[in-house]
């Protein structure tokens, strides 16, 4: 059941990403972002002061990485969401765990499978049959933001595991991101602009900050606590949480083709997670007990 936690943070990123998309009409990508991590600084600080747990850590170097490879991809997501249907920004995204199974072979030095040379050449097939008859010309640039939120994602979930397997309490995990980002886009904003709050607009920065920080810490729990293959698979429910959304919001239907490479992205980013279990439990089989 603590696998489950994952379609709870699904459910909401999805919520975030509707909200994300109405509020580019009034705010940039940067500023949209700046706001999410500022309510999340605060929600998070409060729970923490109340329940009087710590914010010291000794792990400043994976909390650094984690932030600056989050923000990098969620500065990429949140402009991608803003340009293209949000299931297919969705599932440009979601790129991220065939970018974890090449990382496992280049950084962890694991063998490389034909197993794994499926999933992956899978997932990015699937990409093709998404962009190929979904986008104009002028949506390329955001489609490959969207591939490149992927691939930072992908570095971010990787010290979010390690933080997590480090005994590192999620709500100080979700706290230091959004810390990190509130200062590097609240410095950036100094030298720009400020959109104007309005009722009109204020509650979709309130609903963003929320959906956002709720998201994340339940995600942060599913890797912590649950099955990686389960969460990971589990994960891919944002995409239909998405596409329901495009339909009863902005009458958005993709293509079956797309939609068949959405399928594809997800079936090869499961199987990779697969892949990466399994090996990761026959090496723990071979350790020396």
């Amino acid at each position: 059941m603590r696998s489950h936690w994952m379609l709870v943070a699904a459910f909401l990123f999805a919520c975030m990403g509707v909200l994300v998309k109405l509020g580019a009409e009034y705010f940039t990508s940067i500023e949209l972002v700046f706001y999410r991590s500022l309510m999340g600084v605060g929600i998070t600080y409060a729970f923490l002061h109340y329940h009087r747990i710590s914010l010291s850590t000794n792990n400043w170097k994976l909390h650094c990485s984690r932030g600056l490879t989050g923000l990098i991809s969620l500065l990429m997501f949140f402009y991608c969401i803003t340009e293209l249907p949000l299931a297919a920004a969705i599932s440009l995204n979601y790129t991220w765990p065939l970018f974890m199974a090449l990382f496992s072979v280049h950084f962890l030095k694991e063998q490389l499978h034909w197993a794994l040379i499926f999933a992956i050449a899978l997932g990015f097939i699937g990409v093709i049959c998404l962009l190929r008859p979904t986008f104009h010309d002028d949506y390329w640039f955001a489609a490959f933001l969207g591939l490149a939120s992927g691939f930072f994602a992908a570095i971010a979930y990787m010290n979010v595991r390690q933080l997590g397997n480090l005994s590192e309490s999620e709500w100080r995990i979700v706290f230091y991101f959004a810390l990190i980002s509130t200062l590097i886009t609240g410095t950036w904003l100094l030298f720009t602009t400020f959109s104007p709050i309005t009722r009109q607009n204020i509650h979709l920065l309130i609903g963003i900050g929320i959906t956002a920080t709720l998201a994340q810490l339940a995600m942060t729990r599913a890797y912590r606590t649950g099955t990686t293959l389960i969460v990971s698979s589990l994960g891919y429910s944002t995409v239909l949480f998405a596409g329901i959304w495009d339909i009863l919001i902005w009458n958005e239907i993709l293509p079956p083709i797309a939609w068949l490479g959405m399928g594809l992205i997800i079936l090869g980013g499961i199987l990779s997670s697969l892949f990466a279990a399994s090996t990761s439990s026959i090496a723990g089989r071979k350790l020396p007990r």
